[in-house]
């Protein structure tokens, strides 16, 4: 679904990506691991097209994606849900739903799907962003991420700041969605997500593959069945 190949990116005279590559699969849930400040975010944004990559490729579904803007990679089904979560404070519920289709057209419905993902936002479809809880706002913020529908989902440390209880409950989103997408019994179709992580215990428990990386660059990669004989919990405490 996903093909990132040799991309580099700079900020200044920092060279803050050096030649990743890896490929994330439609069922799969691929998990990026990495101290504060290795490059993570920077990555997810590059994906997004948030900000422009130096050199590299990246794919999707086998369309070059890599010069596309962000509304455009949205079309072509991408789903980002930004660290800090970045609702729309003032706005009720339904209308950050809404900010998801909006390059659909004005009478399109919002998957009630979404209220199945995470039935509390039909409870608090008349409030203010703003005024959720730091767990309710991140449930909206990856509603919002899959009303139009995407193939892919990018998520950049989901469970920041929110409670246990909450936690699981995205978890359990993000392994179904991987399985069968946001469709009922045999019309789901997979989707590949992609999940930047600093909480090791939910990294491990979703990822069916798993990136580690370290000053811009992947240093070790697997199957996510094997971070605990790999070491991967030693190497992101180093």
């Amino acid at each position: 679904m996903l093909k990132v190949e040799g991309v580099n990116q700079y900020y200044g005279g920092s060279h803050i990506l050096r030649d990743v590559s890896f490929e994330a699969e439609a069922g799969q849930v691929t998990v990026v691991l990495g101290r504060n400040g290795v490059g993570k975010t920077t990555l997810l944004k590059s994906l997004m097209g948030v900000v422009p990559v130096k050199t590299g490729r990246i794919t999707l579904d086998g369309n070059d994606i890599t010069r596309d803007t962000p509304y455009t990679r949205v079309r072509k089904g991408v789903g980002y849900v930004p660290q800090g979560r970045e609702i729309f404070g003032r706005l009720t519920v339904e209308e950050n739903l809404r900010m998801g289709l909006a390059y659909k057209s004005g009478s399109t419905p919002i998957p009630p799907e979404l209220f199945e993902l995470f039935p509390v936002l039909a409870q608090m479809i008349h409030r203010r962003g703003g005024d959720l809880s730091g767990g309710q706002q991140q449930q909206l913020a990856i509603a919002r991420a899959l009303a139009a529908g995407p193939k892919l989902l990018i998520l950049d440390e989901p469970t920041e700041g929110i409670q246990p209880s909450v936690i699981k409950d995205i978890g359990r989103v993000i392994r179904m969605l991987a399985d069968r997408g946001m469709g009922a019994g045999d019309h789901g179709q997979p989707m590949a997500v992609v999940l930047v992580e600093q909480f090791y215990d939910f990294a491990a428990e979703l990822a069916d593959r798993y990136l580690v990386m370290e000053r811009g660059e992947v240093i070790q990669r697997g199957r996510g069945a094997d971070m605990a004989a790999e070491g991967v919990r030693e190497r992101m405490s180093i």
